[in-house]
């Protein structure tokens, strides 16, 4: 019936509420499908089993192959009978009693969910390939149309704000995640290569049932925003960019960057530069309180960044016109962070639909074009706050946007910074009634931390 489930992280009381949210906001009958795991190479070594977010959202157990539907207000949760022969390879699984009290609802065997039970149910459309089929199959059509679309809409709205349950998930992920990076900082030595820390890193998740998040980024190549490759020896003077998040037992995601010196101790200009992104991602952090624009937090830390770099002489001229005209994108090409929740970047396979208020638009101009978020923040929310200074040589050779740059860089002062590739510090930031709680903040950022736990 059931295969690779943990019944300690179910949150029936949760799930239950969240169901009738739902169906508060949306009139007729709902079907969320959990997805299933892909096969490495054949059909019995499959990968790990991860549900659908929006399913263990609603429901708050991960059942391969389920479906919960929700009509009139009650619900249903379809999983498949388990074949008795299975009990020998996967050992005793719950029947369908359990399951009903460990998801708070009715659980009936998959196969009597008939075409006439799933008649003009909403649906939101599968990442995978497999339940994409599925969803076709079982609904007798592909998933997508206006009453599709008042159900991401619905979901959105419920996602975006956190409930207990789902902030203490975030919580436990932060925890996790705080582990990890203090781990990786102790771990990290001149001499073994990349994989050495993450090694370290991932050991302290699992050592406390959770796994990575999404694919841990450790690298002395901080200039590659997202570098999976780990085969690179750490040397004196390279700095080591770890975007690592740990991913809670209840599926809940953590986020963090933090970025230290192999030998244990900042050069000069690292540490100058190292302060500088600090210094944004503290201002940035502070314009986060209900009702600030999203889009504020991040042109705040394009100010921050771009102001000390007319300090460093880097770049000349005006600070608001030098970010009104995106020059600070030069060193800072991405947004300053996304939304945070049961994906590492929540919701986003419902696009720009859930990052977006209605009515807001990605920008054209390079860097803002990035910005995964544009909404105004309320209490309950949670975000990253990622600000960042890389030396991409495909920017910085870039006709175009040098163009727009003209004698505003500086390149000679600029040359001084050569032993910066790139600098990222992320926080998880939960929204309050009065401001922000930084949720990752027991990870050490200050310089003077970082090298005491990088040298220890």
């Amino acid at each position: 019936m059931v295969r690779r489930m943990d019944p300690s992280v179910a949150t029936p009381r949760a799930a239950r509420a969240r169901r009738a949210r739902l169906a508060a906001r949306h009139r007729g009958p709902v079907a969320l499908f959990a997805g299933q795991a892909p096969p490495r190479n054949y059909p019995d070594a499959p990968y790990p089993f991860r549900a659908s977010s929006h399913f263990l959202y609603f429901v708050g157990l991960g059942l391969e192959r389920a479906v919960l539907v929700i009509e009139d207000g009650d619900a249903t949760v379809y999983v498949v009978a388990q074949d008795p022969a299975d009990e020998l390879w996967l050992g005793p699984v719950p029947g369908y009693d359990e399951l009903a009290a460990l998801v708070g609802c009715d659980v009936r065997p998959l196969t009597e969910l008939t075409a006439d039970r799933l008649e003009g149910a909403a649906t939101l459309l599968a990442v995978d390939e497999a339940t994409r089929l599925e969803q076709r199959a079982r609904l007798g059509r592909a998933p997508g149309g206006p009453m599709d679309d008042a159900l991401a809409d619905a979901v959105i709205a419920l996602r975006l704000v956190h409930d207990e349950a789902a902030i203490a998930g975030l919580r436990a992920a932060a925890e996790g995640t705080e582990a990890a990076h203090r781990a990786g900082m102790a771990a990290t030595r001149v001499g073994p290569r990349e994989a050495h820390v993450r090694a370290a890193m991932e050991a302290a998740m699992v050592a406390r049932g959770m796994t990575p998040a999404y694919g841990s980024i450790v690298t002395v190549h901080g200039e590659v925003l997202h570098n999976h490759a780990y085969h690179h020896p750490m040397r004196d003077g390279d700095l080591l960019l770890c975007d690592v998040g740990a991913e809670s037992r209840g599926g809940w995601a953590g986020d963090v960057t933090r970025t230290w010196p192999v030998s244990g101790a900042f050069s000069a200009t690292q540490r100058t530069m190292y302060e500088l992104v600090l210094s944004a991602q503290r201002a940035a952090i502070e314009a986060v309180k209900p009702g600030a624009r999203y889009r504020d937090v991040h042109l705040t830390a394009c100010r921050a960044l771009c102001r000390g770099l007319v300090e460093l002489g880097v770049l000349r001229g005006d600070v608001d016109e030098l970010v009104a005209d995106g020059v600070h994108a030069l060193f800072f090409p991405h947004g300053v962070g996304h939304l945070l929740g049961l994906d590492v970047h929540d919701m986003e396979d419902l696009g720009d639909r859930a990052g977006y208020a209605p009515g807001r638009e990605r920008s054209a101009q390079f860097g803002l074009s990035y910005l995964r978020l544009d909404r105004d923040l309320t209490p309950s929310m949670a975000v990253t706050i990622e600000p960042g200074f890389y030396q991409v040589p495909a920017i910085l050779r870039d006709a175009a946007l040098l163009d727009v740059a003209g004698d505003r860089l500086v390149r000679d002062e600029l040359a001084k910074f050569a032993d910066v590739r790139g600098i990222r510090i992320e926080d998880d930031v939960l929204v309050t009634e009065d401001g922000r709680e930084v949720l990752t903040a027991g990870i050490p950022k200050d310089p003077e931390d970082v090298e005491a736990c990088a040298s220890a």
